[in-house]
């Protein structure tokens, strides 16, 4: 309930008082331009026209109450009004006729069922899988198709329906109604619009002009003179009832196919034109709702009598101009209707065809998208394509087959770019941290004896073979590693995680150690998910491209190699970013050992499997610490035996912990070398405590923090085990207190 207490707030309450004007006369006019354009519609649908604007009221009520749309129009429109004629004449019912009135509001009816079932099925999910592009192209072919249906309607004709080719034959065909003073009328009219829209755009110049050509048809007698003028309708209203066509029962596949391909020209062509429009206003549309708003709206069209109705473009194009931003332009537009049906019906008689169908045109050239396809031809000519296809298919195919047209290119266009992605060969500047495109960076310099090579996308069947064939292409008799930087590979598919071994082993053959860093740790669930382990097994997955050249005896400072022999993939080279262990470097560092140290690098490489790798390896060396000789570095060396980080003292600590939780076995083998290790275990602690007091006390302090989040883990795991590690950390800092006095004093404090 808060949620759509909120979303009210924001359709209706967020304007301004002159915003509020603005949006109560947005409604007004698209009220009045909604007469002539719904009782067209009506007819074109099979109805008498003044059903048109019976359903211009309670149908624009209910959507402007539940969309989350700030100005979009809904009414009668044309594609469900043609869908809606077409199909009522191929079931063989008279346009106009008893049966004809029952049918359409069924198809309206069934038509509102359908969006129910598009919203349960989450329909509305897929304007996220439409780019800018094809949204555009797909309003501006929806733009140009009403103007080429309203045309002849300029000049004395009648509208048509269908598409280019269809609508092009009309127009040939009405040109002999052509008649000057209704062409002369319609023309005037664009041009006063438009200018009026380039020097004076806060000027309401439609609702001018329809009042002028109102006074002009009263004055003049319009008629008289061949111009077409809006037909008597009665006032009143008919009231709310039931229709049900009874031959639904007997045609029940004709009716609920019909109103399923008008549901989804409804679904399709609303949502892409309003998310458009959100997009431009930078708010957020929701789909959900807005599916919600369309089944309301056609069934209220329902049961006044009307047809299915749709998102209008060319109304919406209208109260933009205006700059109307909230939804009480619909509650407007509603009862401005209800008051002409009641009380203006015989003002309807003096407006002229030819300037309310211009007002229409002006303001669908308006809605056209043109800048954008001139910006994309500037930019992107790729995308130009796609709008063009979307725009084109709009046109030649109809509304649903050209978003699709559009889509089908847009994923097109998407498995090209994901096939060949970015990717470049990498070096490093001297006296400059990080790894830099050598073929963007003109002072990068190869790195002697490595290809470092990076790939800027997911890994999967289709472009593995590019992959593969770049490192091969580059390698020289000198190469003797390759280390990929997949800092852009997030996922990985069976095909790929097979040639990645396969690539791995004949590198090895030929003495090159191969590598792959920098990825998202779930990339190594998923290598060891297809069976690809092995390469996290031997070492080949580091973090840090720096970790991968230092454990392959290429450690910092880089040996360079000759600038003039670089390597290049397959077409071109594309500009990267330096990888992620460049930051917070100093010049002259060695860079190369990681503070995350083996902590980070094992949870990354194997996520849930990493606390039993650190048991392990304290199982195997309490093994040898008990035979080997105690040096300081032993602990230290233990990272010999890892593929995984540079062990930094936090690190040693830990294992430390984790080897003294196994000295209870060693006390029944051999207490005295149980003693021995014990002994020897301690003194490295308190010089891993004295190194870091030394460095910082905050330090220190994070240690004590790690040793307390590892006996709480300890304790919820192995009770048993966490009762014989909180005694020896007793005994030890009882020890230290004897032994260390200046450290116990310093270790309380950081404690504190």
């Amino acid at each position: 309930m808060n949620k759509l207490i909120a979303d009210y707030k924001e359709s209706f309450f967020h304007t301004t008082p002159s915003r509020f004007f603005r949006d109560i006369m947005g409604g007004i006019i698209v009220a009045l331009i909604s007469i002539p354009i719904s009782m067209g519609y009506a007819q074109v649908a099979g109805l008498p026209m003044q059903y048109g604007l019976y359903g211009s009221v309670f149908p624009i009520l209910l959507f402007g109450l539940l969309t989350t749309s700030r100005d979009f129009v809904f009414g009668v429109d044309a594609a469900p009004a043609a869908l809606t004629g077409a199909a009522i004449a191929s079931m063989g019912i008279t346009a106009q006729s008893e049966q004809a009135m029952t049918a359409v509001p069924t198809i309206a009816f069934l038509v509102a069922c359908w969006m129910l079932v598009f919203w349960f099925l989450g329909a509305g999910r897929i304007v996220k899988y439409i780019s800018i592009p094809v949204m555009s192209g797909f309003v501006t072919g929806i733009c140009c198709t009403i103007i080429l249906m309203q045309s002849p309607k300029l000049f004395g004709g009648t509208a048509g329906t269908g598409e280019i080719m269809e609508l092009s034959g009309h127009i040939a065909g009405q040109l002999r109604f052509f008649h000057p003073l209704s062409f002369f009328l319609g023309i005037s009219t664009i041009v006063l619009i438009l200018l009026g829209k380039r020097f004076i755009p806060k000027l309401p110049v439609s609702v001018i002009v329809m009042v002028l050509s109102a006074l002009l048809s009263k004055l003049f007698d319009l008629r008289s003179m061949g111009v077409s003028l809006l037909p008597h309708v009665d006032s009143g209203f008919p009231g709310f009832s039931i229709f049900f066509s009874p031959d639904c029962i007997y045609d029940l596949s004709d009716y609920l196919f019909a109103s399923l391909s008008i549901a989804a020209v409804i679904l399709s062509e609303s949502l892409l034109a309003s998310k458009g429009n959100a997009m431009k206003d930078g708010y957020e549309l929701k789909p959900g709702r807005e599916i919600l708003a369309y089944a309301a709206a056609n069934f209220a069209g329902a049961v006044t009598g009307s047809c299915p109705m749709n998102g209008s473009v060319s109304r919406t194009g209208i109260v933009r101009q205006f700059g109307a931003k909230s939804q009480w332009l619909s509650v407007s537009a509603a009862a401005t209707m209800f008051i002409v049906l009641y009380f203006g019906t015989p003002i309807i008689e003096y407006l002229p065809v030819p300037v309310l169908t211009a007002i229409v045109i002006s303001a669908l050239l308006g809605a056209c998208e043109f800048k954008e396809a001139a910006r994309l031809w500037k930019q992107n000519r790729n995308e130009l394509y796609i709008f063009g296809a979307a725009m084109f298919g709009v046109l030649v195919l109809g509304t649903v087959p050209g978003v699709m047209t559009g889509i089908v290119l847009s994923f097109f266009v998407v498995i090209v770019r994901a096939v060949t992605p970015p990717r470049s060969f990498m070096g490093v500047i001297p006296g400059r941290e990080g790894f830099y495109s050598l073929g963007r960076s003109s002072d990068a310099r190869p790195v002697k004896n490595a290809l470092i090579y990076r790939f800027g996308g997911n890994l999967f069947f289709a472009n593995i073979d590019t992959f593969v064939s770049d490192i091969e292409n580059a390698i020289t008799d000198e190469t003797r590693v390759v280390v990929v930087n997949a800092v852009a590979v997030s996922s990985i598919d069976i095909t790929a995680a097979d040639r990645l071994v396969l690539l791995n082993d004949s590198l090895e053959k030929r003495g090159i150690r191969f590598y792959m860093t920098e990825h998202m740790g779930e990339v190594n669930d998923l290598l060891r998910k297809y069976g690809a382990g092995e390469l996290l097994k031997n070492g080949s997955v580091r973090m840090t491209v720096s970790l991968a050249l230092r454990d392959a005896g290429l450690p910092y400072p880089y040996v360079l190699d000759d600038p003039e022999r670089v390597p290049v993939p397959q077409k071109k080279f594309f500009r990267v970013r330096s990888s992620r262990e460049s930051t917070a470097v100093k010049k002259g560092a060695d860079f190369t050992k990681s503070s995350k140290g083996i902590q980070a690098e094992l949870e990354w490489a194997l996520g849930e499997d990493a606390e039993k790798y650190k048991d392990q390896l304290a199982d195997e060396l309490i093994t040898e610490l008990a035979e080997m000789e105690l040096r300081e570095d032993v602990l230290e060396k233990a990272e010999s035996r890892l593929h995984f980080g540079r062990m930094n003292l936090f690190d040693e600590d830990e294992l430390i912990d984790r080897i003294e939780l196994r000295l209870a076995d060693m006390s029944e083998k051999d207490p005295e070398k149980l003693r021995r290790v014990e002994g020897f275990l301690e003194t490295r602690r308190a010089h891993i405590e004295k190194r870091m007091y030394s460095m910082d006390p905050r330090i220190l302090q994070r240690l004590i923090n790690r040793r307390h989040k590892f006996a709480e883990r300890l304790k919820e795991k192995d009770p048993k085990a966490y009762e014989l590690y909180a005694e020896r950390t007793r005994k030890y800092l009882e020890d230290i207190k004897k032994r260390e006095p200046e450290l116990a004093a310093r270790y309380d404090e950081a404690a504190k």
